[in-house]
């Protein structure tokens, strides 16, 4: 099976220690390689990660506030559920921000950053959905939001939307195998990224709503 291309960070890419723990333990839960329910062991996952314990505990709290992990006194701490009944509240969130970072993002990125949305956007059209699992796919999605919310340059605006986006992820990971298939989920974002990178905010806003519309869609055709 053909590799797929790897994308470029999405993220700062020199990260401190809980940064990098945090990250990945992060985008495992999201994807399910940490199943729902799941115990959350903090001294097997630092020897997995190649982290000290105390850099893993930082990143378990900060999962706790993500609504990622839960906590119970004398029982220890797990992967949360994912509850679809959620679904809506997520979305009505997404809805409302989504198109407003990626109006932002049209209007504020720096060349740099519009050149990297495009260069994504060429790397996505070329994709050959059956070359990867739809779990790999999705991973491209991951990626596209967090880069055009770190191109709307306001800090809590993207923390925000990460979250919320990291909780739709979940949900859709959970029935990826009912879904037909995620490639037009994935490749709709070309013309997303080359909205923003060519400063095109009302476009660029009317996809990204339709976007997340469309998810909830499926979604519910599914449930």
């Amino acid at each position: 099976m053909k590799a797929l291309p790897v994308m470029p960070p999405a993220e700062d890419e020199a990260p401190s220690q809980a940064e990098a723990a945090y990250r990945q333990l992060r985008d495992k839960l999201i994807m399910l390689e940490i199943r729902p329910g799941e115990p959350i062991n903090d001294g097997q996952l630092a020897a997995e990660l190649g982290f000290g314990r105390t850099p893993v505990r930082e990143a378990i709290k900060r999962l706790e506030v993500d609504h990622l992990v839960v906590s119970y006194p004398r029982r220890g701490t797990f992967a949360t559920n994912v509850d679809f009944t959620e679904l809506a509240d997520v979305s009505e969130i997404r809805e409302l921000l989504e198109p407003l970072a990626a109006r932002r993002a049209a209007k504020r990125a720096s060349s740099a950053m519009r050149q990297e949305l495009l260069d994504v956007a060429a790397t996505i059209a070329t994709l050959d959905p059956s070359a990867a699992e739809s779990r790999d796919l999705m991973r491209y999605d991951l990626t596209v939001h967090r880069l055009i919310y770190r191109a709307a340059a306001n800090p809590h605006l993207e923390d925000t939307l990460i979250r919320y986006d990291n909780l739709a992820t979940r949900i859709w990971c959970l029935v990826l195998d009912k879904v037909p298939s995620v490639s037009g989920h994935i490749t709709e974002h070309v013309e997303l990224l080359k909205a923003v990178a060519e400063g095109d905010a009302e476009k660029a806003g009317e996809l990204a709503l339709h976007h997340v519309t469309s998810f909830e869609e499926t979604i519910r055709k599914v449930l």
